[in-house]
């Protein structure tokens, strides 16, 4: 504590006792508070996420309305699909009108899935071109990550991973310079077992950590992979940047609203590191009990009453 040096005059005397007062004050108040109040760091404030290719049929119908519908549920945040990178276009709209939509609804967009599966036969030149295309997409969005979302069948033997980290790579270096980050999002044929080796692997170990990040969905690593989310994020804690969250219907393991299916996620948010998470996106593929906007409603309904507390 600072040292009070009293000077000699009435006026400064009863100015220097009432500073000291209420330094003792806030010293004393402070005493009182719990150590982990003081010490503890401030937790992160995730927004909720939709990834619109759950509501795709809507968006398709009326996607302004859609946007608006969201939003009035609670969603803050989305994940993108199906850009045109001809017209730098989404839903129909340019780049920079629909940002100026989504900034009017008071929604942000923080990663897209762009359709590099497409290229993966292509050349250098033209995967190049398309990169770039996808990087003023997502700039014009003001979107963090530019994720690669899928693999055609005929691109999922080890031969193919072992060419895809490559490819991966050489995405990541050029998306990395140009200041935004890049992400891998898997489904459940990484985890098919290929005489002891499997797609993720190869993507974990002969992917640079810098430059391909990694979007986990929960769903599919509980329906196909050995290790369950827990485990599989304690081994690699900063590479999942982005969740995709979403339930497994209890029969017939397809998709269903959150709830309603067999993924404990209380239990599993309890105990799940969320040390590298930036974005997490509730999703629901198809399956839906009565319509897709009814399921986005129903899902956050029940992320906010059960799971929120836990991110």
């Amino acid at each position: 504590m600072d040292v009070i040096i009293i000077q000699d005059t009435p006026m400064s005397i009863k100015e220097d006792r009432r500073r000291f007062i209420q330094q003792m004050s806030l010293l004393s108040a402070a005493s009182l508070l719990p150590f982990s109040a003081c010490t503890m760091k401030s937790k992160k404030e995730f927004k909720i996420g939709l990834q619109l290719f759950t509501i795709r049929d809507a968006m398709e119908k009326d996607a302004l309305g859609s946007l608006k519908k969201a939003r009035i549920m609670g969603y803050q945040d989305l994940e993108i699909y199906g850009y045109d990178p001809v017209r730098t276009m989404y839903y129909g709209y340019k780049a920079k009108d629909f940002r100026k939509i989504l900034e009017d609804l008071e929604l942000t967009t923080t990663s897209g899935h762009y359709g590099f599966h497409t290229y993966f036969n292509a050349s250098d030149d033209e995967l190049n071109r398309y990169v770039d295309q996808c990087i003023k997409g997502a700039d014009a969005l003001n979107q963090t990550y530019i994720t690669w979302p899928w693999l055609d069948p005929q691109s999922r033997s080890i031969e193919a991973f072992e060419k895809l980290v490559g490819m991966l790579n050489r995405i990541g270096e050029r998306i990395h310079n140009a200041g935004l980050g890049f992400a891998y999002h898997n489904h459940n044929f990484e985890f098919i077992d290929h005489e002891g080796q499997n797609g993720y692997d190869i993507i974990l170990k002969e992917t640079d950590p810098a430059l391909v990040k990694l979007q986990l969905d929960l769903y599919w690593v509980c329906n196909a992979s050995k290790l369950n989310p827990v485990e599989l994020i304690a081994k690699h804690p900063d590479r999942f940047v982005m969740w995709h969250i979403k339930d497994m219907d209890k029969v017939t393991r397809d998709y269903t609203e959150l709830g309603n299916g067999s993924i404990d996620y209380i239990s599993m948010f309890q105990k799940i590191s969320t040390s590298g998470l930036q974005y997490y996106y509730l999703e629901q593929g198809g399956n839906f009990a009565q319509n897709s906007m009814q399921s986005i409603e129903d899902s956050i309904q029940y992320f906010k009453q059960n799971l929120q507390q836990f991110l």
